[in-house]
């Protein structure tokens, strides 16, 4: 058994995610469990090695998108027992892509020289951060935004719903559908339970956006545009009605609140601070 599980979310792009698992167990195998979830895929689009498949009927209408679908692989290794076979959780879109093969290996080795970083993204050269990582490999953010992210299995304990684990509410809040602004909502919970989140340079990863732009009707899904108007626009009402936030910069500030006070009890990580 492998220390490290990764969730792999597909929806009618099997020849995408096969090559995505393909890759990652030919050159990160050695590390990690592959799991593909099937977040509401037509069955004559499943991918080769998947895992479970996300079939009622909402699934296959709606999709799960990355909040409940990764809330739902998680979900299915905490029944049947497996969750806590594993310290690192890898948590992939299946239009994700990396600049280089080892990159799995190089995210655990990173992360294994932060003890209090709970969440560890990989950077975008495309991405403004990228200017703050040129003098340091990794930095401490209290915002992040990636489609690949690698969570210590003890951050999710301190921040998950254990009594009614599910695909709506296990890690992120899947009520908010789209998931515009859970990341700060996961990054905040995890500060205010002493578990820091950082980005680095040392693996690079880009969104393939055109999937989504070239291949929606396949993925059954909204075009590019029409996606990024409902996410932010379900985002912003969930926000309001959850915390009373106008806007996404309240929700940052909040989570900048957890944020500053992570290095007041923890001065020794203060070189890692922006």
């Amino acid at each position: 058994m492998k220390k490290t599980a990764t969730i792999i979310l597909n929806r009618n792009l099997p020849d995408v995610t096969n090559h995505l698992y393909d890759s990652l167990i030919k050159h990160n195998g050695h590390v990690t469990d592959v799991f593909i979830v099937e977040a509401g895929s037509d069955d004559d689009k499943l991918a080769r090695n998947y895992s479970w498949h996300a079939c009622w009927d909402q699934a296959r209408r709606e999709g799960l998108r990355p909040p409940r679908g990764f809330n739902y692989g998680l979900t299915q290794l905490w029944n049947e027992g497996k969750f806590g076979n594993y310290d690192f959780f890898f948590l992939l879109t299946n239009d994700t892509e990396f600049d280089n093969n080892s990159y799995l290996e190089e995210l655990l080795d990173e992360l294994g020289k932060h003890p209090r970083v709970g969440v560890l993204s990989p950077c975008s050269k495309n991405w403004g951060e990228w200017f703050l990582l040129k003098e340091q490999t990794t930095l401490y953010f209290w915002y992040v935004l990636n489609t690949a992210l690698l969570l210590r299995r003890e951050f999710i304990e301190a921040v998950m719903t254990p009594d009614t684990p599910d695909y709506n509410n296990f890690l992120y809040d899947g009520t908010n559908f789209r998931g515009y602004g859970t990341e700060l909502e996961l990054i905040a919970k995890g500060y205010a339970n002493d578990w820091a989140t950082a980005l680095t340079r040392r693996v690079w990863s880009e969104e393939n956006e055109s999937y989504l732009k070239e291949q929606h009707r396949r993925i059954n899904t909204e075009s590019y545009q029409e996606n990024l108007r409902l996410a932010v626009e379900e985002g912003e009402l969930w926000m309001r009605r959850k915390y009373g936030f106008k806007s996404r910069w309240n929700m940052q500030l909040y989570s900048k609140g957890f944020y500053d006070l992570f290095f007041k009890l923890f001065p020794e990580y203060r070189k890692y601070r922006l």
